[in-house]
């Protein structure tokens, strides 16, 4: 069963989802979960495909689901891409922007959260997503290896030491170890331990789509200057700060899979509109 739910878009309560038209839940819209229910009752294998315009708490049914296409909105070429997807004409590569909820009051929350909006023991609410942001699976299987800092195999035990107007290039090697072509999508982090203000636990700033044939490998390089830890201060101005930090090479918000110890050395810096935006990223 190829079960296609979501929203109707409409503006100002004329639709299920766009300007004006607000939700109280996160369910499904309307008698959806009750037919998505009555589906999956049947024992047949299930597809479930979302055409929507915000992202719906999935946790009662995600279990049982033989998989989940999330497509959004997807525009008038929609239905040949999700054609493509379910027949395995094209091998899916997209990553989620958003966080997928589990439980339909657990919150449209970002993964961007400080500490505090995430599971924790000050709360009885766990609003961990049950996709988290940055996750999209495959048809085909990746390996990640050979994690260097320029070219240096990092020591654990030993953060790599950057002036906090230095750089520093972290570099991994992705491989095809499947059976088909397909695109893998390496993530970099950033996580701030310890800083004068509150800081979201991890923060995205930098990635790399890497187009593999099977049995095919590539070098992915991450450029990362310091300027891509800075934030605003105590005194309202943007800084970069000496200490420890962590980049994670991941495949989610949620999934790391290998940590690279950095620690800033030299003076607080003040950085303006000048600073480096972007992390600069090289596939070889």
């Amino acid at each position: 069963v190829v079960a296609v739910l979501g929203d109707r878009a409409g503006l100002f309560g004329n639709g299920t989802s766009g300007e004006g038209c607000d939700a109280e839940s996160l369910d499904l819209p309307g008698v959806q979960p009750e037919l998505l229910e009555a589906l999956l009752t049947t024992g047949r294998p299930v597809v479930a495909v979302l055409l929507s315009g915000r992202p719906y708490a999935l946790g009662a049914f995600a279990d049982r689901l033989a998989a989940t296409v999330q497509a959004f909105f997807p525009g008038e070429e929609g239905g040949p891409a999700v054609a493509g997807v379910l027949s395995g004409r094209v091998c899916p590569s997209g990553r989620l922007p958003v966080s997928v909820p589990r439980r339909p009051a657990g919150g449209p929350s970002t993964y961007l959260g400080p500490t505090l909006a995430h599971a924790s023991s000050v709360t009885s609410v766990d609003p961990t997503p049950l996709y988290p942001f940055g996750h999209g699976l495959s048809y085909t299987t990746f390996a990640w290896d050979s994690v260097r800092v320029d070219g240096a195999t990092p020591d654990p035990e030993r953060p790599v030491e950057v002036p906090t107007d230095g750089a520093v290039t972290v570099s991994m090697t992705v491989h095809n170890i499947g059976e088909r072509p397909g695109a893998d999508v390496v993530q970099l982090y950033l996580h701030d331990p310890v800083a004068q203000v509150t800081r979201p636990v991890v923060r995205l700033i930098g990635y790399a789509r890497v187009a593999l044939a099977p049995g095919q490998s590539r070098r992915v390089d991450f450029r990362v200057h310091a300027d891509m830890s800075a934030f605003t201060g105590r005194e309202g101005t943007r800084i970069v700060e000496p200490g420890a930090l962590e980049l994670r090479v991941s495949r989610s918000s949620a999934d790391v899979a290998h940590t690279v110890a950095l620690r800033l050395v030299g003076a607080e810096r003040e950085v303006g509109p000048d600073r480096q935006l972007t992390t600069e990223v090289t596939v070889h």
